[in-house]
C-alpha cells in the first residue's frame, strides 16, 4: 500500500471532530475523520498523520511540539502523497479570531492582556505575514528534499470570514477586516510557496468562499463554545472536512493536469 503523509495544524487536525484518531495525542486535537483520514479512505493509501493543533511551521520543520518530534522527521522518502496545512498560527490568524471574542476585561488582566492585545495589533499580524512567506518557501524545500517522488500539496485554509461588507457579529468591523486580509495574504503565500518549490497547492479557500462560518451551509464554526467534546470555534466542521478531502483526491486522481507546476530538479 502507498504512503501518505499529513503534516499541518489544527486545520488539518480537525479538533473536536468525532471520533478522535486512534492513539494520537490527546493535545494534538486529531480526528478520524478529518481530511487526512477521509482522503486516505477514498485513495486507498496508508496514512501516517502527524498534524497537531497549534503547530507552526517551525514545528513541521524542526521544533519539537509538546512531546512530539518535528513533523518531517516521519517522512522517509517513500510517500506517494504529503499534504500539508501550515502557516496560520505563524501569522496569528485564529488566536485573532479567538481573542476578539474574549471579553475584553481579560485585556486589563497582567500577562495575558498583554497577549491579547498584541494578537489584536494590526501592525504585529502585517509584520508576521511579511515573513510566513519564507517560512512556506522552506516548509516547500524540505519536504521536497525529503520526499522527491512525492506529490507533496499545500493545502490552504478554508474560508472563516464573511465577504467584506457582511456582518460577522460578534467579531467587531475591524478585526473581520483584518482577519480577512491575513487569510487572503496566507492563500497568497501558500500558492507562491508551492509554485516556487515545486509543490502544488489545493485552493480551499475558494472553493469555501460561499461555505463561511455565517452562510447556510457553512465548512466552518464560527464563535463559539471551548467544550472539548465539540467541533473548536474557527475551525472547519466535518462538512468542511469532507469537502476538503474531496478536493485533494480529485487533483491528486487529476495526476499533472491539476498541477501548479513540475516539481523542481535539484
Amino acid at each position: 500500500m502507498s504512503r501518505y503523509v499529513a503534516l499541518g495544524s489544527s486545520m488539518a487536525a480537525g479538533p473536536g471532530i468525532k471520533p478522535r484518531a486512534a492513539g494520537s495525542p490527546l493535545a494534538a486535537g486529531r480526528s478520524a475523520r478529518n481530511y487526512p483520514h477521509l482522503t486516505a479512505e477514498r485513495l486507498g493509501l496508508e496514512l501516517v498523520d502527524v498534524t497537531f493543533s497549534g503547530a507552526t511551521t517551525a514545528n513541521v520543520l524542526r521544533d519539537a511540539q509538546r512531546g512530539a518530534p518535528p513533523q518531517i522527521t516521519v517522512l522517509d522518502g517513500s510517500e506517494e502523497l504529503v499534504t500539508v496545512t501550515i502557516g496560520g498560527n505563524d501569522v496569528g490568524y485564529v488566536p485573532l479570531l479567538f481573542a476578539a471574542t474574549l471579553p475584553s476585561v481579560l485585556r486589563k488582566l497582567p500577562v495575558l492582556g498583554d497577549t491579547l492585545r498584541e494578537l489584536l495589533d494590526p501592525a504585529r499580524r502585517e509584520a508576521a505575514l511579511n515573513e510566513v512567506g519564507a517560512s512556506l518557501r522552506e516548509v516547500g524545500e524540505v519536504l521536497r528534499d525529503r520526499s522527491p517522488r512525492a506529490r507533496i500539496m499545500f493545502v490552504d485554509y478554508l474560508t472563516l470570514l464573511p465577504p467584506q461588507g457582511t456582518d460577522a457579529t460578534p467579531l467587531p468591523a475591524d478585526v473581520a477586516d483584518l482577519g480577512r486580509h491575513i487569510a487572503q495574504r496566507l492563500a497568497d503565500e501558500t500558492a507562491s510557496a508551492a509554485e516556487a518549490t515545486g509543490c502544488e497547492v489545493i485552493h480551499a479557500a475558494d472553493a469555501s468562499r460561499d461555505h463561511h462560518a455565517w452562510s447556510d451551509d457553512p465548512w466552518t464554526i464560527g464563535a463559539g463554545s471551548l467544550l472539548p467534546w465539540r467541533p473548536k470555534p474557527w475551525h472547519p466542521n466535518a462538512a468542511g472536512m469532507r469537502a476538503v478531502a474531496e478536493l485533494v483526491v480529485a487533483s491528486f486522481r487529476g495526476q499533472d493536469a491539476t498541477r501548479t507546476c513540475a516539481p523542481t530538479d535539484t
